[in-house]
């Protein structure tokens, strides 16, 4: 597996965007985003500094890519392209 960047939280949110999250609300520092699937919807939590550390990227790539079935290397190289 390529090696975490360095992001923040804008920029994950808006990576998340481009797979279809929605903002749904903001509480001080941390975003809330939903989609909604065929199954269920999505409820994920980002939070907004300047510099996301590296144990909460990961979890949040984790939940991700297993709700969107998409592998978590193609989501580091997504958030590389941003």
């Amino acid at each position: 597996m390529p090696k975490l960047p360095v992001i923040s939280g804008n920029q994950l949110v808006k990576m998340l965007s481009k797979l279809g999250y929605k903002i749904i609300r903001q509480r001080g520092s941390h975003v809330s985003l939903r989609k909604i699937t065929e199954v269920r919807e999505h409820n994920i939590t980002v939070p907004k500094h300047t510099e996301i550390a590296k144990g909460t990227l990961s979890d949040i790539l984790s939940k991700i890519s297993i709700w969107n079935n998409i592998p978590k290397d193609k989501l580091i190289d997504m958030i590389r392209k941003i």
